[in-house]
């Protein structure tokens, strides 16, 4: 089997990999994805292609001196045209999901295979995430309870978790909502001798 290599410390495309059968090692991409977003925001680029952009430039950063494939992976967040980041606190994340209920906003997940430094492959999926109008109360639970793992989600929320219960519909596909379109993936994964065919 060709060796295979995650970049990304998400906890959650790690599990997605795992659950799959699928065997790999992970490491730090190695990007700037602050300064990346915001050089491609300056140039007039949206949440889509951002995503894309930062797979890429993971998968192809981390795979220079290592063998095999890299994966790469990310997600935005879009809501009436914008891109919203990861809140930075459990405030911030309130308020985000304060302007998040009662509305439906786009997921963008990307991913790329690269190999000595060059891509080989790239996907993406897009999810429509439609938010409930839930009570002050249940925010306030919901925030007391999933505590600061919200602050790794760039919506607030965990889909596996307690954050299914913020959604009145989800059209699209759940692993990529997770992070990660993985059925694209392995297929190009069994293509290319990587996964069992």
């Amino acid at each position: 089997m060709i060796a295979l290599t995650l970049a990304s410390t998400s906890a959650s495309r790690s599990a997605i990999l795992e659950g799959a059968g699928v065997a790999f090692e992970t490491m730090a991409p190695g990007v700037d994805e602050g300064e990346i977003k915001d050089r491609l925001l300056s140039t007039g680029e949206g949440p889509l292609q951002i995503a894309l952009a930062l797979a890429a430039l993971k998968a192809m950063t981390a795979s220079r001196g290592r063998r095999g494939l890299v994966i790469g992976a990310d997600q935005t967040l879009e809501i009436d045209g914008e891109l919203l980041d990861k809140a930075r606190s459990l405030d911030e994340a309130r308020r985000r999901l304060l302007a998040l209920r009662g509305r439906a906003h786009l997921l963008h997940s990307a991913v790329a295979l690269a190999e000595d430094g060059a891509v080989v492959w790239r996907a993406h999926e897009t999810a429509r995430l439609a938010v409930r109008d839930f009570s002050d109360e249940f925010l306030a639970a919901y925030l007391d309870q999933e505590g600061e793992r919200i602050l790794d989600s760039v919506g607030g929320y965990r889909l596996e978790g307690l954050g299914a219960q913020l959604f009145a519909a989800i059209e699209g596909d759940y692993f990529s909502v997770l992070g990660l379109p993985l059925l694209p993936l392995l297929a190009q994964l069994r293509e290319r001798g990587a996964v069992a065919s």
